[in-house]
């Protein structure tokens, strides 16, 4: 629960005012991690604001074409083969320049603007798929955030079905990664749903495993393809012995289930070499390769299509 608390009279004299203060308050209460209270103070005003302003911008950015996709690569190490890229969300505004999706992501999910924003992604990141079949590009997987706003509202398998038909991807080459608090209680209509989703083919990806409410009961019920060991297990490696443990410990469990693993964040040589020493072998991350446009991805799978392997850029 996030409470937003006005006082009579210092916070307004009539009840309109008031209940839009105490309104403010509360959205200021959410913005600070939700389940707390929040005491109106002026300053909240040009916070309100300033948010308000770039939920509307964020409304015409989507009208105009301003949030594009990049594709970080994933490469199967050590032999440094391109195998897959992650499709990520930027949005290039025209006075502002790059917003970091740190700052709008959960404005859009607070407006509902994220259902939007994600049919956008996946109806490009399925676009760029066909594009890079039709060009006889060697083919790999697309992976696609899904919200766990998206994921549970009403009809998304239906969206996501149209959005193949009108696309005419290939879900074989597609992965969903979906976060652990979309599945924070599993049921039956929910892994109905990821059943569904498999059927059509996609790779489904357990994101950020382990930093929400993990549930190793869940791993067995519903029907993953992949889990991915979340960067903040991998930025200390090897000297923290606890983050050693759990990355290890992660990649035993998913060797077990039958899953492939990802290891996201890798930014050094050492992170590298003890992911690999542990039989981790498919990775991204700056180390290897920073988010590209498309542009710059084509090269790579067009030295791959010609029988060599693509090397990291850099």
């Amino acid at each position: 629960t996030s409470i937003g608390i006005a006082v009579y009279p210092g916070n307004g004299s009539d009840i309109d005012v008031l209940l839009k203060h105490a309104d403010t308050a509360m959205y200021g209460a959410k913005n600070e991690g939700r389940n707390d209270f929040r005491f109106f103070t002026p300053d909240m005003n040009s916070r309100a604001f300033a948010r308000l302003k770039l939920e509307n911008a964020l409304r015409r950015a989507i009208e105009r074409g301003e949030l594009i996709l990049e594709y970080q690569p994933q490469w199967e190490m050590p032999e440094q083969r391109l195998i897959g890229v992650e499709a990520l969300v930027r949005w290039q505004h025209p006075e502002r320049g790059r917003i970091n999706p740190i700052e709008f992501i959960p404005v859009a999910e607070e407006s509902g603007l994220i259902h939007a924003i994600g049919d956008h992604v996946l109806r490009t990141a399925c676009r760029q798929q066909v594009a890079w079949q039709a060009a006889g590009l060697q083919p790999v997987t697309i992976a696609v955030n899904i919200s766990a706003l998206q994921f549970r509202r009403q009809g998304f398998l239906e969206r996501v079905s149209r959005i193949i038909d009108e696309t005419g991807a290939d879900p074989t080459g597609l992965d969903l990664e979906l976060t652990e608090s979309a599945l924070m209680q599993p049921g039956p209509e929910i892994e109905a749903q990821l059943a569904s989703l498999r059927g059509m083919g996609f790779g489904l990806a357990l994101d950020d495993f382990g930093t929400g409410y993990s549930s190793l009961a869940y791993l067995k019920r519903i029907p993953l393809t992949h889990l991915k060991i979340d960067r903040s297990f991998v930025q200390d490696l090897p000297g923290d012995a606890e983050d050693a443990a759990i990355a290890t410990a992660t990649l035993s469990i998913a060797r077990d289930l039958g899953l492939a693993v990802i290891a996201e964040g890798v930014e050094t040589p050492a992170q590298r070499d003890f992911l690999l020493t542990r039989q981790c072998r498919v990775m991204q991350g700056y180390l290897l390769s920073p988010p590209l446009p498309a542009t710059a991805i084509t090269p790579l799978l067009r030295d791959a299509a010609a029988g060599g392997h693509a090397a990291p850029p850099g």
